[in-house]
């Protein structure tokens, strides 16, 4: 099925069959049970060549095949209305551009690819060939984001000044595989790990970036790729973003710590719908709501007072919404809709991340042009 961002596919009365390449942790994890909870879409094959992941696949989808190549995927009669690319970062291109090539839908997981050219490569082959093309960043529907977007849009923080992002954890032992390998090809590491999310998020906020300047460490002994990484980032707006991501942080900062000339927002925790996949939980399954998180774990808005103290006042927390993508991913093949996070936006993120790698290996602070405009 061909489908561009704005034309409806003729198979209106039918579900779209996905066909889903990898199988760890984005795919099991995320992609997997968020196609299946979305009305509309089929989990029709999932693309795996490691045995045991096929077996776990198998049993928590009896209904979809199971094949070991792309190559199988390629091959099916008829080809599958959307593809999702969940597998190692080295491979996002060349799988994204097959599939383009092909005339088949496509989502990938973040990164979209190594260098903003090559995104805006692959934004243009989507559009050379009129095929849909989204990235996947979650983030964008986690809790604590969408809470911060009504507070600016509602004006409560007044004109928004600073923004802290941490994107911290305490794993101070190394889980081994490509994410930690310092092989460039792998585009391992946490810039382009975590640092894609909370970049994404600033970009969304505030707008185009002028200015980056990154500090990136190996803390951990045995570790080849960044563990423990700092970026500032410049907006063209002046608001100024301070990112902090990490595997080495015995004491976890606030996830948001957001200043305005009125008031500020400081938000501790992470969003729990990935925990909740994780322990196996599924989206309008059961009688939890999803998305929804306690009342003790509520950001604080207020002025002149940390919220450790007392400071500010409790602001309910805004449910989270992962099932929100692709409910937008199908629209847009449907009805036309909006490509929910487009190779564009995509780009402009690396350029970001791209700018930080060579700030920290130089020991500068580099100027963005005109491109992130």
């Amino acid at each position: 099925m061909n489908a561009s961002p704005s034309a409806a596919p003729t198979r209106s009365n039918c579900a779209l069959r996905v066909g889903l390449i990898g199988y760890g942790l984005a795919g099991s994890v995320f992609h997997a049970p968020l196609v299946s909870a979305t009305d509309g879409l089929v989990l029709d094959t999932i693309v795996t060549s490691d045995p045991g992941r096929q077996a776990q696949a198998r049993e928590a989808y009896p209904d979809a095949r199971i094949v070991g190549t792309a190559q199988e995927l390629w091959e099916l009669t008829p080809a599958p209305d959307l593809v999702v690319i969940a597998s190692p970062n080295k491979t996002h291109v060349p799988l994204a551009t097959a599939a383009l090539h092909a005339g088949i839908p496509v989502v990938v997981d973040k990164p979209l690819a190594a260098t903003a050219a090559e995104a805006r490569e692959l934004a243009a082959l989507a559009d050379k060939t009129g095929t849909f093309l989204s990235v996947f960043q979650n983030r964008r529907w986690d809790n604590d984001f969408l809470t911060l977007r009504r507070l600016i849009a509602d004006g409560e923080l007044g004109e928004i000044q600073r923004f802290e992002s941490r994107f911290e954890r305490w794993r101070p032992q190394l889980k081994g595989g490509w994410r930690e390998s310092g092989a460039p090809e792998e585009i391992g590491g946490l810039l382009y790990d975590l640092g894609s999310h909370v970049v994404d998020q600033a970009l969304v906020l505030f707008g185009p970036a002028v200015r980056v300047y990154a500090e990136t460490d190996v803390r951990r002994p045995g570790a080849e790729a960044d563990d423990d990484t700092f970026i500032a980032v410049t907006h063209a707006n002046g608001v100024r973003s301070h990112f902090y991501v990490s595997a080495t942080t015995a004491q976890l900062g606030p996830r948001f710590r957001v200043l305005g000339s009125r008031a500020g927002y400081v938000k501790y925790g992470l969003d729990p719908q990935e925990a909740a996949l994780r322990e196996g939980q599924r989206p309008g399954v059961g009688d939890t709501p999803w998305g929804e998180e306690p009342e003790h774990l509520w950001g604080r808005v207020g002025s002149g007072e940390s919220p450790l103290t007392g400071g500010g006042a409790p602001v309910a927390t805004v449910p989270g919404d992962y099932p929100a993508y692709y409910a937008a991913v199908r629209a847009a093949l449907r009805e036309g809709g909006p490509v929910p996070v487009t190779a564009h936006e995509a780009a402009r993120c690396l350029e970001v991340l791209e700018a930080a790698r060579v700030s920290s290996r130089d020991g500068v602070t580099v100027e963005l042009g005109s491109t992130m405009s």
